[in-house]
């Protein structure tokens, strides 16, 4: 908004339209917020709750591996070294994945508890899947897991006859 008035005065503007570029600006954020809010699915407040515990966790931990590299190499350099900032700085970047990986992981299983476990029942339907050759055992087997997963309030499956497929 500053920049709104000092770019509007420099530029030689009625002071009417600055405040009516003012007032929109300010209108235009609540209405950026409810975008942002519904694109990115912000409203689902675990995603949100999982994220902000995520990202935390991963920036105390790089910061203080950051620092304690920093300590570290920069006693074993000569004083006034920026090798120690440089090789510290790509330490961390280089561990950001992996360590952001690893604690999203943890914070899901303990946050999210229920997608977890459908993801590990999918993934334990899968390899049951590969071995199975009998169809009725893979309809049952597909019906109680979508059951346990989805939790719907009936399911049913229709499979087409192998007879009416066209040659």
């Amino acid at each position: 908004m500053l920049s709104i008035f000092a770019s509007g005065f420099l530029l030689g503007l009625p002071e009417l339209l600055i405040n009516t570029l003012v007032v929109v600006g300010i209108g235009c954020v609540p209405l950026s917020i409810t975008v942002a809010v519904l694109r990115f699915r912000l409203y689902d407040l675990d995603r949100v709750v999982s994220r902000t515990v995520t990202y935390g966790a991963v920036t105390g931990l790089l910061l203080a591996v950051y620092v304690g590299l920093v300590t570290a190499v920069s006693r074993l350099t000569p004083s006034g070294s920026s090798l120690a900032v440089a090789s510290s700085t790509l330490a961390v970047a280089a561990l950001f994945q992996p360590v952001r990986r690893r604690v999203q992981l943890a914070v899901d299983r303990r946050f999210n508890r229920a997608r977890y476990d459908a993801d590990r029942t999918v993934d334990v339907f899968r390899r049951r899947l590969r071995e199975e050759v009998d169809l009725d055992a893979v309809r049952t087997e597909l019906l109680a897991v979508a059951q346990q997963t989805l939790q719907p309030a009936s399911s049913a499956l229709w499979l087409r006859d192998t007879a009416e497929r066209p040659t």
